[in-house]
C-alpha cells in the first residue's frame, strides 16, 4: 500500500470490505473535523475504525522491531485495496472497562504524576523528615502503598456468619457455604472427617473452638482420607490436605484468574478502610507531607474543579512550586473544559461510563503536542450534557488547528453540524448498509434522497406528544412512586415523585447525580410488581457468549435441529448442536472456532481453527440441515434474515422479532459478545425482556438508552419504550438526548452543577414546565428542542 504524497491533501480509500463494507471507495480530506455518520450497523465504524485506523496502525507495526510488536495490541490488517495519504493515527475508542481498580482518573489523565512530583519537590515535611520521591506518593509501588492493605486503602475479612448462612445444617449437609462445589468440596469434608470432627453434627451444636479452627485456621494439615465406596467405582486412599474456609476465600478472591470464581469468592467477605492508613492507601511517611495544607491523599479526594481552585489559591511563590503547580492547572483545564471537573483523582476507572474515560483520554491528548496525526474518535460526545457539548467541539477544533486530522463516528446532530466534512454510510444496517452515500460538505447532505440523516439534520423532528399519558395533573388511577430522601454520593436528601405507568426521563448535567438517583429505586416498591434494570454492561466476557445463546432462543434451534430425521437417525440430542460442551463441537478449538498460533520472535496470533474452517462444529455435526442450512450457516445469519428462515417457529420467531423491534436485525446470531457496543448490549437485554411479556406491572430503569443510536434509531427504541407503557408499565430513563426528553410525560432534573455542585432536585413536571425552569442547565435545551419540533 502506498505512503502518501505530500501534495494530496485527502486520505484515498480504494476498495474497502470490511464487515459490510462493499468494495468501498472514499476521499476524505486531512486537517479537517470530518463526521462519519449512518444508522447503527451502517458500517461507519468499519470504515473509520476498521479500514482507516487499522491500515494506520498496521503500517506502524511494521516499523517496529519485532521485540516490540509482542507488546502491542494488534487489530490486524484490514480488508482494503489501497489506502494513500494516510498519516500516522491515534484511536480514541470507547472501552467499558479498565484492567484493575488501581487504576483512576489520576492514572489515566497522568495527573497523578504532577501531583506526587508537587510533593516531592515542594510540599511541606515535618521537622527532621527525609525528602521522599514521587514513588513514595504513589499506593500503586512497593515505596508508598500501605503495608497494611498494599495500597488498595481496603481490607477483606469474613465472620462466621458469612461462611456458615445456616447453622442448623451439618457439615456434611453444607453448612460450610464458602467451601467449594463438586470434590474439592466433598475432599475438605472428608478430610475434616478424618482428622475426627464430626461432619454430621448440626454446626450450631460443634464446640466453639472446633468452629473457630474449621473457619479460620492457618494450617493446612495433611492426612490419609479412605473415601465411603461408591456403586459405581472404587476410590484409593490418598493423601488429602486441609484449608479453611477463611484461606480458601481469601485465595480464591486474590488469585482466581476466574470473574465468577472471584465473585462467588467476594460474597463471603466484607470490606472495610485500612485500619493503619484509614483508607488513604499510603504509608504514614508519605501522609505526613502536605501542600497548600492538605496531604495528597485529600488532594486526591477533591473534585478537579476544587482541586484547581486550592492549588490556585496556594500562596508558595517558591520557583519550584510555581512551575509545578502551573503545570498541573494545565492539565486539570482540559479536563474540567469538558464537563468533567466533578470528578476527582482518586476516582477509580472501572466506575467511570465509558465516555467518561474518552473525554479524559481526549483531553490528556491536548497536551501531546502531537501534530500531523489522525485522530480517530468514538462517539465523543456520549453521555455528555448539551450544556457541555459547546466545550467539546471546541477541543476538538484545538487538535484540528494544532495541525491534525480529527475523524469522528458521531450522532450527536451539533458535532455532525459543525465538522468541516460530513461521511454518511448506509443506506441501511447490515447486508442494508455498505455504501458510501455522501462524503462531501455537510449542507449537501440535504440533497442525498437515501440518507437516514439528513431529516434529521436539516427537517428536525418534534416529539410524538399523543403518546403522553400523564398532563400537569398525572394519569388518573395510576399513582405515583416516591423516590428518597437519596443521601449517597453527591446527592443531599434528593427526593421526587414519578407517575406509574408512564415514561420518564431523568436528566442534568455529567455528574449530577442522575445514575445513582435511579439507582436507589429498589425492589419493594408500592404498586410496581417487578423492577428491571437495563444497563449497558456487556452480555458476556468471551465470544463464547452471543446474541443468541443470551436470548434463549438458540435452545429452541438447537431443539429444532435435533428433531431433523437425520439427528434421530443418528441418535443426537440437543446438546450435540452447542458449541459449548463436548460432542458435537470440533475439539481442535473446543468451539471458539479459532486457534493461537505460536511464532517465533513474534506475538501470537489467531487463525481460524484448520479442523472446522471457523465454523465452530465437527463435520458429522455439520451434516444434519434444518431446511437446508446446518447449524453454523444459521449461527450466521442475521437476525432479519433468520426471522425469515424461522417465520414457522413460533417459539423462534419471538424472540427475533423482539430483537427487530429494537433495531437491531443486522446483528449476526452467532455475533460474539465481545463485538457488541454497550448500547447494542442493552437493547438485547431489552429485547429479552420484551420476548416475555406480561408479568404484571413491571418498572424498567434504563441509563442512556440512546447511546450509540442514530435518530433514526432513536425512533424504533421509543416505540417500543411507548409500547410498553401503553401496556401499562412504568418506564425511566437517564437521558441527555434532549428528543427523547420532549417526548417524555415527565421530567425529574437534577443539578445544576455536576459533583459539589449538583446533587438536588431542580425541576419536575411535563416537558414544558421543566423547560421553563430558571435554574435548570436543561431548560434551556429542552425549550429549544419544543420550540423546534413546533415549529
Amino acid at each position: 500500500m502506498s505512503s502518501f504524497p505530500s501534495h494530496d491533501p485527502y486520505v484515498r480509500v480504494r476498495g474497502a470490505r470490511e464487515h459490510n463494507l462493499r468494495g468501498v471507495d472514499v476521499d476524505i480530506p486531512r486537517d479537517a473535523l470530518v463526521a462519519f455518520t449512518g444508522v447503527s450497523g451502517s458500517g461507519k465504524s468499519s470504515l473509520a475504525f476498521g479500514t482507516v485506523f487499522a491500515e494506520a496502525q498496521r503500517r506502524y507495526f511494521e516499523s517496529v522491531a519485532p521485540y516490540a510488536r509482542r507488546l502491542i495490541h494488534q487489530v490486524g490488517a484490514p480488508k482494503v485495496a489501497e489506502i494513500t495519504g494516510l498519516p500516522p493515527a491515534v484511536s480514541l475508542q470507547q472501552r467499558r472497562s479498565t484492567p484493575t481498580a488501581r487504576s483512576s482518573v489520576g492514572t489515566v489523565t497522568t495527573l497523578s504524576n504532577s501531583l506526587r512530583m508537587l510533593f516531592s519537590r515542594a510540599g511541606t515535611y515535618p521537622p527532621g523528615a527525609q525528602s521522599l520521591d514521587s514513588d513514595a506518593f504513589s499506593p500503586n509501588t512497593a515505596a508508598g502503598a500501605c503495608p497494611a492493605c498494599h495500597g488498595l486503602g481496603r481490607v477483606h475479612h469474613t465472620t462466621e456468619a458469612l461462611l456458615v448462612p445456616d447453622p442448623s445444617l451439618s457439615i456434611r449437609e453444607g453448612a460450610v457455604a464458602a467451601w467449594p462445589g463438586a470434590w474439592q468440596g466433598k475432599n475438605l469434608r472428608d478430610v475434616l472427617d478424618a482428622l475426627g470432627y464430626d461432619v454430621d453434627r448440626p454446626w450450631r451444636e460443634l464446640p466453639p473452638a472446633e468452629r473457630e479452627w474449621i473457619l479460620f485456621t492457618d494450617e493446612q494439615p495433611v492426612v490419609t482420607v479412605h473415601p465411603v465406596r461408591e456403586a459405581d467405582r472404587i476410590q484409593r486412599p490418598y493423601q488429602g490436605t486441609y484449608t479453611s474456609a477463611r484461606r480458601h476465600v481469601l485465595k480464591t478472591f486474590s488469585d482466581s484468574k476466574s470473574a465468577t470464581l472471584r465473585a462467588r469468592a467476594e460474597r463471603f467477605l466484607t470490606s472495610v478502610p485500612c485500619a493503619v492508613c484509614d483508607g488513604r492507601r499510603l504509608r504514614a511517611e508519605a501522609l505526613a507531607v502536605t501542600f497548600a495544607g492538605r496531604d495528597i491523599a485529600e488532594l486526591a479526594a477533591l473534585p478537579l474543579a476544587e482541586l484547581a481552585r486550592t492549588l490556585g489559591a496556594h500562596g508558595d511563590d517558591s520557583p519550584t512550586a510555581r512551575v509545578l503547580t502551573d503545570d498541573l492547572l494545565s492539565r486539570i483545564a482540559p479536563v474540567t473544559e469538558l464537563g468533567l471537573g466533578y470528578l476527582s483523582l482518586d476516582r477509580t476507572a472501572p466506575g467511570l461510563s465509558a465516555g467518561e474515560l474518552q473525554r479524559l483520554r481526549l483531553a490528556t491528548q491536548l497536551r501531546s503536542g502531537l501534530f500531523g496525526v489522525v485522530y480517530v474518535l468514538d462517539e465523543p460526545s456520549a453521555g455528555l450534557h448539551p450544556a457541555d457539548t459547546r466545550a467539546l467541539l471546541g477541543v476538538l477544533d484545538r487538535l484540528r488547528a494544532a495541525g491534525n486530522s480529527v475523524f469522528v463516528v458521531e450522532h450527536h446532530l451539533d458535532v455532525v453540524r459543525h465538522a468541516d466534512w460530513l461521511v454518511e454510510v448506509g443506506p441501511g444496517a447490515g447486508e442494508h448498509g455498505g455504501r458510501v452515500l455522501h462524503s462531501g460538505p455537510v449542507a449537501d447532505l440535504a440533497d442525498v434522497p437515501e440518507s437516514a440523516t439528513a431529516r434529521f439534520l436539516f427537517g428536525g423532528r418534534g416529539p410524538d406528544r399523543t403518546g403522553r399519558v400523564v398532563d400537569g395533573e398525572g394519569r388518573p388511577g395510576s399513582g405515583w412512586l416516591t423516590v428518597g430522601p437519596v443521601t449517597r454520593h453527591n446527592l443531599r436528601g434528593a427526593t421526587a415523585d414519578l407517575p406509574l405507568g408512564a415514561f420518564t426521563a431523568v436528566t442534568g448535567v455529567s455528574g449530577s447525580g442522575k445514575s445513582t438517583f435511579i439507582g436507589a429505586i429498589t425492589e419493594d416498591l408500592a404498586g410496581v410488581g417487578r423492577l428491571v434494570s437495563v444497563d449497558q454492561r456487556p452480555i458476556g466476557r468471551t465470544p463464547r457468549s452471543n446474541l443468541a445463546t443470551y436470548t434463549g432462543l438458540f435452545d429452541t434451534v438447537r431443539k429444532l435441529f435435533a428433531a431433523t430425521d437425520t439427528a434421530r437417525e443418528r441418535g443426537y440430542g440437543v446438546g450435540r448442536f452447542s458449541f459449548n460442551v463436548a460432542g458435537g463441537r470440533c475439539e481442535t478449538c473446543q468451539g471458539e472456532g479459532f486457534v493461537s498460533v505460536e511464532l517465533l520472535f513474534l506475538p501470537s496470533t489467531y487463525a481460524p481453527c484448520p479442523d472446522c474452517g471457523g465454523s465452530r462444529y465437527r463435520p458429522d455435526t455439520l451434516e444434519v440441515r434444518h431446511r437446508g442450512r446446518n447449524i453454523a450457516e444459521v449461527l450466521d445469519l442475521t437476525v432479519e434474515s433468520a426471522a425469515a428462515f424461522f417465520a414457522d417457529a413460533p417459539a423462534v420467531r419471538r424472540s427475533l422479532g423482539a430483537l427487530l423491534d429494537v433495531g437491531l436485525g443486522y446483528l449476526r446470531l452467532g455475533q460474539p459478545a465481545t463485538e457488541l457496543s454497550g448500547g447494542e448490549a442493552q437493547r438485547i437485554k431489552l429485547a429479552t425482556e420484551l420476548q416475555r411479556g406480561g408479568r404484571g406491572h413491571t418498572l424498567y430503569l434504563l441509563d442512556e438508552p440512546t447511546t450509540g443510536l442514530h435518530p433514526a434509531d432513536v425512533e424504533v427504541l421509543m416505540r417500543q419504550l411507548r409500547t410498553l407503557v401503553a401496556a401499562g408499565h412504568t418506564v425511566v430513563v437517564v437521558e441527555h438526548d434532549m428528543s427523547v426528553v420532549a417526548d417524555a410525560d415527565w421530567v425529574v432534573d437534577l443539578g445544576p452543577g455536576g459533583g459539589d455542585e449538583g446533587g438536588r432536585v431542580v425541576a419536575a413536571g411535563p416537558p414544558e414546565t421543566v423547560a421553563g425552569s430558571a435554574d435548570s442547565r436543561t431548560a434551556p435545551f429542552l425549550a429549544r428542542e419544543l420550540g423546534s419540533s413546533a415549529g
